[in-house]
């Protein structure tokens, strides 16, 4: 038998309503590819800092290839899961290391152990049992039952953790199958489909919620709610926060209208400005492929915005980049919303 699913409360059915609304309004503006765009930061390392320099660039690729793979097979509408799928979103994840046995299930006993000190804080179910509870969880990502979506994929997430089929990479293959019942669910623009962006910085709240939901050992009639809610939270804030970005890209993009229209300056120009206020460097041929204008054009334009010290130019003189010069600067700053979200919509509930 694998984790079950909580009865979903008011309270939880409330929050999964708030982030679909939140989809809804939104969604007409998310990029939704073929190609996994998401953040693979958390998936990598679990514990450290998203941005750390030797995060592995194999592991980063073999993430994201398995989850532009699992785009490409769910657009496929006679597509259903199975282990074999499984085994394959494992061989391409730690590929790059025979090692860890890529594609295979372990065959020993496996305790997972804290980095720093190294305590034991999960035993895994025997290995024989193994091939039984993954054909039945493959059963379960495949069934179209009853508990809402989001927490369809927190289940499967949360018992392919526990399951610890594979040597190394469970944490990475469990959030891919998250992503995946959400691609199944017909949603699988990046920040709705996963959780990575949040865990990328609450790493100590996801393992405590993996503890707190499995107790140390393999224990499937333990309560999942702890888990569960953790997961609304991530799709949540996520959504608060992608929402909150577009409202503050939008007051950036007006206010940045008024400054090229007092200056004088061609609308066009508001394109490369809103590049550089949220801290991307500009070149020459991404402001022409923005503004849809010749190179000439777009040269005399960025020398304009230099002079105006809107932009100031960085990098080689032969192919140079522009990054926000103060009064954008400062544009960005008064359209930042100031208060903090909350930190969870369980709050007292």
């Amino acid at each position: 038998m694998l984790y079950q699913a909580p009865p979903v409360s008011d309270r939880e059915a409330e929050v999964i309503d708030e982030i679909e609304a939140i989809r809804k309004e939104l969604i007409g503006g998310v990029r939704v590819a073929r190609e996994w765009t998401g953040l693979p930061w958390r998936a990598i390392r679990p514990s450290s800092d998203p941005n750390a320099a030797d995060a592995d660039p194999s592991a980063i690729a073999g993430y994201r290839a398995a989850l532009s793979w699992l785009l490409q097979l769910v657009d496929d509408p006679t597509f259903a899961c199975d282990e074999g799928i499984i085994r394959g979103l494992h061989h391409l994840i730690v590929g790059h290391d025979p090692a860890k046995h890529p594609g295979c299930y372990r065959r020993s006993r496996i305790f997972v152990r804290k980095e720093e000190g190294g305590d034991v804080v999960y035993q895994g179910p025997d290995p024989r049992l193994i091939p039984a509870l993954m054909a039945e969880l493959v059963a379960i990502i495949n069934a179209r039952s009853d508990p809402p979506l989001l927490v369809r994929a927190a289940l499967a997430h949360f018992n392919l953790s526990a399951i610890h089929p594979f040597l190394d990479g469970n944490g990475r293959v469990a959030r891919v199958l998250h992503s995946l019942v959400m691609f199944r669910g017909g949603i699988v623009a990046p920040p709705f489909a996963s959780i990575d962006e949040y865990l990328s910085v609450n790493g100590g709240a996801y393992d405590l919620a993996l503890r707190s939901t499995h107790g140390g050992r393999w224990q499937p009639e333990r309560d999942t709610r702890p888990f569960v809610r953790f997961c609304l939270t991530a799709h949540y804030y996520q959504a608060v926060m992608l929402r909150r970005r577009t409202q503050e890209y939008d007051h950036l993009w007006e206010e940045l209208e008024r400054e090229v229209k007092h200056r004088g300056l061609p609308e066009r120009m508001v394109s490369a400005l809103a590049h550089a206020a949220v801290g991307g460097l500009m070149t020459n041929a991404e402001y022409r492929a923005v503004a849809g204008i010749s190179p000439r054009v777009a040269a005399g334009d960025l020398k304009r915005l230099v002079t105006e010290n809107l932009l100031v130019a960085s990098g080689a003189a032969r192919v140079p980049s522009y990054v926000a010069g103060d009064p954008i600067k400062s544009i960005r700053a008064r359209t930042l919303n100031p208060y903090a979200p909350d930190e969870s919509p369980f709050a007292g509930a």
